[in-house]
């Protein structure tokens, strides 16, 4: 997890001002593999392009896919820790100067898996290295459609940096998406936060 520190920054598509307490949040979403810990340590149900209940050994550091939104508040709660709100997500991807991207203000394919890669899948969650934020997250731009906790309307929630199957035209992270509860993809997982005490 990497520190994001108090104090404004600039939200949404209309550059609001706002402001928010002190929070961690992990640098990477969370991978097969880290998952893996928690099915086995809770026995909870596996995401289901899994097979035989094992992930594939060659996705082991992708983000983790078919997750609905109880399961990754479940495994964040094992783990300690929270989904974040759609403010600190943003602000995590966005930096204190409020950038369009997590890199800056231009729309780049090189740093990050969208549409316009060609990838057509999950890519490893160190892969970008130039598209990581200001405070070192990576992949806050495509790869996976990440949970937050706001919920948008009753039983649906918001979303947040698009993914492989998305265009880069909605991978700016002030932009808006959100998703029932109970929908899961092979292209939609999510990352944690933890409070600063």
């Amino acid at each position: 997890m990497t520190l994001v520190p108090a104090g404004p920054y600039l939200a949404g598509e209309q550059n609001r001002v706002d402001t928010l307490s002190a929070y961690y949040i992990d640098i990477h979403p969370v991978t097969n593999a880290d998952y893996a810990q928690f099915v086995q340590a809770t026995g909870h149900r596996v995401p289901l392009h899994w097979q035989d209940g094992q992930f594939s050994a060659d996705t082991a550091d992708h983000p983790v896919v078919f997750v609905d939104h109880t399961d990754a508040s479940t495994y964040a709660r094992w783990a300690g820790k929270a989904l974040p709100s759609s403010e600190q997500w943003e602000k995590a991807a966005r930096g204190d100067q409020g950038d369009l991207y997590p890199w800056g203000n231009q729309a780049s394919v090189v740093k990050c898996n969208v549409r316009e890669s060609g990838l057509r899948c999950t890519t490893p969650v160190n892969r970008y290295h130039s598209g990581a934020s200001q405070y070192g997250v990576y992949d806050m731009c495509g790869n996976v459609w990440e949970w937050c906790r706001t919920e948008s309307t009753t039983g649906r929630f918001v979303l947040k940096g698009s993914a492989f199957t998305s265009s880069i035209t909605r991978a700016a992270p002030a932009a808006m998406n959100d998703a029932s509860a109970s929908m899961m993809d092979d292209d939609t997982g999510f990352r944690c936060v933890l409070a600063v005490d």
